[in-house]
């Protein structure tokens, strides 16, 4: 049994269940700043509080589903789950955490791939119901909820033709994936999603036991939005709401290409590697080697099938793929290609690492016979053209994150068991894990670096991996807005004087 000693902290009342918009609805209300950014003296305390928002406690019917993560690899009992639906809620229940001496995590979509938005005996101060969204034409920018998921802010964007770099899937917290810096398909043309990011609503913790709610800009706390745009997941404080300069985006070519078999995959990778991160910025790819078959995914930005296919030539001319390609709006298209998460595997491993030089046929072959031996169907190698274009250059006022230079970013990647049925997959579980630690391990003489989005549970120098040059700055930033590192987890940034 897990240990409930400290219920009796829970007794909170639940209140102000607030409106929340359904994705796709441009609207919501402007976020409240506090108007005072002096900091608070450490001898000032705060009122008792009590929480505010949903909130969620063991033995209430939806705990089981409200303590999951998308990973269920992981499992964790937190003694109470605030599900915030106003900035104040968030507040409320940093200062509550804080007075009551209780461990603390920050979640929006529950993508943490190594479970550290859960916490045992602690709160999770949830933001994935802060959906708003406010677009300004005129002035290109948006201003969104912490809670919306990529595939409603694509969605929710794409109605008025703009567009910001977002991942892949769409279940995916939008937040989370641009604090950790954000890389899709639109990369190349857009730049990091954190490159947009030119502002956020982030409440800190303030004086002897309390918190606020600051507005981060280039004008106000230009410090920690550098820190945001890179390492802003769970280090210094709550964001619940960001506010993104967008980019039109009228339409996009998709292409879907699917080799059977591994045999093509010296002359598909090594010929993707050469073209993809050099081609015109407009395309952005994904190529993902699964154990019978090596998939390439493109996306041509304000282009046609006729221009993608002459970009794409030196691959499709590979043996005899199979092609599949949707030209439409960007919200259109990357609603056509997601997975529901019911379909996908239950539990997941990962391992990050860029790349500044192409692989040589040695690591391609390295590649092919980890897959052959992969444990499930559902492993694969996912790589991601970077290369030239607009996430080479920092955005105004720079960011903390560093992988600017690369040529592309890969993972091995297992998924296995069977999603809502406890221990699935236990038997595969040590397999898995072991896969990756000896493909990640085979690799290591071609990689470097690693992405704090994916991280690598026990890595040495972790630190410098994920920030590089930038970690200092960040230590020194961390102890501004969190010097008793309230924020924290097995690798937060430790404030400068720890």
């Amino acid at each position: 049994m897990h240990d409930l000693s400290r219920r009796k902290l829970l007794k909170a009342t639940a209140a102000g269940a607030g409106a929340v918009v359904l994705p796709g609805i441009v609207a919501g209300s402007t976020p409240s700043f506090a108007t005072d950014d002096s900091r608070l003296s450490d001898s000032v305390k705060s009122p008792p509080a009590e929480l505010t928002g949903r909130i969620v406690r063991p033995g209430d019917p939806d705990y089981p589903n409200a303590s999951l993560g998308w990973d269920e690899l992981f499992t964790h009992y937190p003694l109470v789950i605030v599900f915030a639906q106003e900035t104040q809620d968030v507040v409320n229940a940093l200062t509550w955490s804080r007075q009551n001496d209780v461990a603390l995590r920050v979640r929006s979509g529950r993508h943490s791939l190594e479970g550290w938005s859960n916490v045992d005996n602690g709160i999770v101060i949830d933001v994935s119901e802060l959906k708003s969204a406010q677009i300004d034409a005129t002035t290109r920018t948006a201003t969104v909820g912490a809670g919306l998921n990529q595939l409603e802010a694509v969605t929710t964007l794409g109605q008025q033709n703009f567009a910001v770099t977002t991942g892949t899937e769409g279940s995916v917290g939008l937040s989370g994936a641009t604090l950790g810096g954000g890389f899709g398909f639109l990369t190349r043309y857009l730049g990091m999603a954190c490159d947009s990011l030119v502002g956020a609503e982030v409440v800190v913790a303030s004086g002897a036991d309390g918190a606020r709610a600051i507005e981060v800009s280039r004008e106000k706390h230009a410090d920690l939005l550098w820190a945001l745009r890179g390492a802003g997941n769970g280090n210094f404080g709550i964001v619940t709401s960001l506010t993104y300069k967008v980019a039109p985006l009228r339409s996009v070519t998709y292409l879907q290409v699917t080799w059977e078999g591994l045999d093509d995959l010296p002359e598909i990778f090594d010929t993707w590697q050469r073209i993809a991160p050099f081609a015109d910025h407009r395309l952005g790819t994904q190529l993902e080697i699964h154990p019978s078959q090596i998939l390439l995914f493109a996306v041509l930005a304000a282009g046609t099938e006729a221009e993608a296919r002459e970009i794409l030539e030196p691959l499709l001319s590979i043996d005899t793929p199979e092609v599949t390609v949707q030209t439409g709006g960007w919200g259109e298209v990357y609603a056509g290609f997601q997975i529901p998460t019911d379909a996908e595997p239950a539990n997941w491993k990962f391992f990050s690492q860029f790349t500044r030089e192409p692989f040589p046929t040695k690591a391609i072959e390295l590649i092919r016979a980890f897959m052959l031996e992969a444990p499930s169907e559902d492993s694969n190698f996912f790589a991601q053209a970077f290369g030239t274009g607009a996430q080479t250059e920092e955005p105004r006022g720079g960011s903390a994150y560093p992988h600017r230079d690369v040529l592309f970013y890969s993972e091995p990647g297992a998924g296995w068991g069977t999603r809502g049925e406890p221990n699935s997959g236990d038997a595969t579980t040590p397999v898995a894990q072991a896969w990756i630690a000896e493909f990640s391990q085979a690799l290591r003489p071609y990689v470097d670096g690693a992405y704090v989005n994916v991280p690598n549970i026990g890595m040495q120098d972790w630190e410098t991996a994920y920030w590089g040059a930038n970690f200092d700055r960040l230590r020194k930033i961390k102890a501004k807005y969190d010097l008793h590192n309230i924020f924290q987890y097995e690798q937060s940034i430790p404030p400068a004087t720890w």
